[in-house]
């Protein structure tokens, strides 16, 4: 390539001695590589004349292929030490306690395999965490799932849809439903998930159907959370791609029914590392499942128990905003 570089210097200046001085080497040193170049090509490509250097048709028709390779060769060069610098520092990633685990992993597990230099560090959190450690430079990233929207300090990609869902016990007597409806769930035991952002808009909504719960469990872990659902304590409302426990009974949640969506948020203006960029990036290409007959298929594959797809069930589809 520095022969390249040094043809591409004389063109421009077509003087050899100003051309050595920007490429920064002896006037013979230059016309050497010229001379080893042109016998590359099979003829000269300069014609060198006292005070008149000047390209040779050869010249002409070889330099835009020689300028051409020159730009993909510092474009090689910028995406090679954009690489470099993938793994200088650990991505901080934040995910709301809420969101399942077993989804992100995907992605992670597909980034790092593109991206094999890079660290991770993931902490979970609840919502206003999240925020304060983002504002705060202490993420690169979060991943969210609020009623409501952020505000315009942050930028959001919306990674993919899910609908929350009834979790049983394997014995409970609404495993037989198809679906579980809102007036279903009154009297029954419920285990309550502390983080969970949407449990207050669900208990207006069931409260305005007359429809109330016994609540006999709370945590804000998710794995005590569908510990004590497994154990019989009681049912959950959950999201359905945060369902992990394979022995759970999952049923769609109808008349009412709520949903979500996950987004990735970034600071807006903030100038962000290749990393984060990257990551971003191959969220945006990730294929997400997407709506309940998604979700049905999901769980198929982590082998919980739902109900089948393909099934129209006609209910109220409510729609929480976001």
């Amino acid at each position: 390539m520095q022969q390249v570089r040094y043809f591409l210097a004389v063109a421009r200046t077509l003087n050899f001695t100003r051309a050595a001085k920007q490429c920064n080497v002896s006037q013979p040193s230059l016309t050497r590589a010229i001379q080893a170049l042109e016998a590359e090509f099979g003829g000269p490509l300069f014609h060198r004349e006292r005070g008149n250097t000047h390209l040779t048709e050869l010249g002409r028709i070889m330099s835009p292929f020689l300028a051409a390779a020159a730009e993909q060769t510092a474009t090689a060069k910028l995406a090679a030490d954009a690489y470099r610098r993938l793994g200088s520092v650990p991505l901080r990633i934040g995910a709301m306690c809420t969101v399942g685990p077993a989804i992100i992993c995907d992605l992670i597990i597909k980034f790092r395999h593109d991206y094999p230099t890079v660290s991770f560090c993931v902490q979970d959190c609840t919502a206003q965490s999240l925020i304060d450690m983002l504002t705060g430079g202490e993420l690169d990233l979060a991943l969210f799932g609020m009623p409501e929207k952020l505000d315009h300090r942050f930028h959001a990609v919306e990674l993919f849809e899910e609908s929350f869902v009834i979790a049983l016990p394997e014995d409970h007597p609404l495993t037989d439903r198809l679906a579980v409806t809102g007036k279903d769930l009154h009297g029954e035991k419920y285990v309550n998930r502390a983080s969970c952002e949407y449990a207050d808009i669900a208990k207006l909504e069931f409260a305005a159907m007359g429809v109330k719960l016994n609540q006999v469990f709370t945590s804000e872990r998710d794995d005590w959370v569908q510990g004590m659902i497994k154990a019989g304590v009681g049912l959950g409302f959950l999201p359905e791609f945060s369902v992990t426990d394979p022995s759970l009974v999952v049923k769609p949640l109808i008349e009412p029914s709520f949903q979500r969506r996950v987004q990735l948020v970034t600071v807006r203006g903030r100038p962000h590392s290749p990393a984060v960029g990257a990551f971003v990036a191959e969220a945006r290409a990730f294929v997400w499942p997407r709506g309940r007959d998604k979700a049905v298929e999901y769980h198929r594959e982590t082998r919980a128990r739902v109900c089948p797809g393909g099934v129209a069930l006609p209910h109220r589809r409510r729609r929480v905003p976001v």
